[in-house]
């Protein structure tokens, strides 16, 4: 069916592309723009590894944002390949916003996205995310600050955490789109496929109830769904991790860790599908699998050469 009948008003569509530093709030400002938990978040630092791709309908305007991994000054090839992820995803985009938690200000990782955007001659908007957070005359100081910097179009002001100022912000990022028939049916909500969001779901978990550094050099994989006939869902997954004694970290003590990892992941799942989830987590040691081009493509990224 055409997008544009006779009489109506034209359909826009469009991508932007949020980028920021690590933990600046953009998987949270994404659910909020989006409506629906699409991005993993944790109070960890590089949560996010690869780019999300969420739809939005604003009106007659279909937004496509892409949320990118933060960007930092990367030592190990995993990091490098979130980072040029990052700058990637903003090369094709109609609308680059940069994402800068205002309790923080401009951090030498901030300054180090500003200066890359110097260099690319590629103009951004700015989202100065955590306003709730900040007393008023800091907060328009350092949008001054951002503002003379010479790459920024518009500066917009939000709560990620509570939503406020994030309508509006959808709204103007949506007149700014060009015209153009809708990219995605309008209920599509997000690109990746639910094997691969579940599994994004329970590493997340993984985040949350890990406090060593072990989240980093683990990966999820859904290895097999099983659509059964009451309705319910059968779903296996294999945390992958790169040493053997990691793997009581991750069970705990008689098992008491993964379990309560997978009954955190299986709520959430049973939420997001409105069915009966039956999850179950198996721990397997893959070594040096951050070195295996096959675990990037599967995480969405380009391996890294050295």
């Amino acid at each position: 069916m055409d997008n544009n009948t006779a009489g109506d008003i034209p359909k826009k569509c469009g991508y932007v592309t949020l980028i920021g530093a690590p933990n600046a709030g953009k998987s949270t400002l994404l659910n909020q723009l989006v409506g629906a938990k699409i991005a993993i978040v944790s109070p960890k630092v590089q949560t996010t590894r690869a780019r999300v791709t969420a739809i939005a309908i604003e009106k007659e305007t279909q937004i496509i944002f892409v949320d990118t991994p933060g960007i930092f000054a990367p030592s190990r090839r995993l990091e490098r390949a979130m980072v040029n992820a990052a700058w990637a995803g903003t090369q094709d985009a109609d609308q680059v916003a940069l994402l800068v938690d205002a309790v923080r200000g401009i951090t030498k990782d901030v300054e180090r996205i500003i200066e890359g955007l110097q260099k690319s001659g590629q103009r951004a908007h700015i989202i100065l995310n955590k306003i709730d957070a900040i007393k008023r005359e800091k907060l328009l100081g350092l949008a001054q600050k951002l503002t003379e910097r010479g790459v920024f179009d518009k500066i917009f002001m939000v709560s990620a955490l509570t939503g406020d100022g994030v309508p509006e912000l959808r709204s103007e990022l949506a007149k700014e789109l060009p015209e153009g028939p809708w990219l995605f049916p309008e209920d599509q909500l997000a690109l990746a496929p639910m094997r691969s969001l579940a599994a994004e779901i329970t590493r997340e978990k993984l985040f949350l109830r890990m406090n060593q550094e072990l989240p980093y050099s683990l990966t999820v994989e859904t290895e097999s769904w099983e659509e059964r006939p009451d309705g319910s869902v059968k779903i296996n997954q294999v945390i992958f991790v790169s040493r053997e004694n990691h793997k009581p970290m991750i069970l705990g003590k008689g098992g008491q860790t993964i379990k309560k990892i997978g009954a955190m992941a299986r709520e959430e799942l049973e939420e997001s599908l409105g069915q009966r989830v039956h999850l179950f987590l198996f721990v397997k040691v893959r070594e040096k699998w951050i070195d295996d081009p096959e675990r990037y493509r599967e995480m969405g990224l380009e391996f890294p050469k050295d």
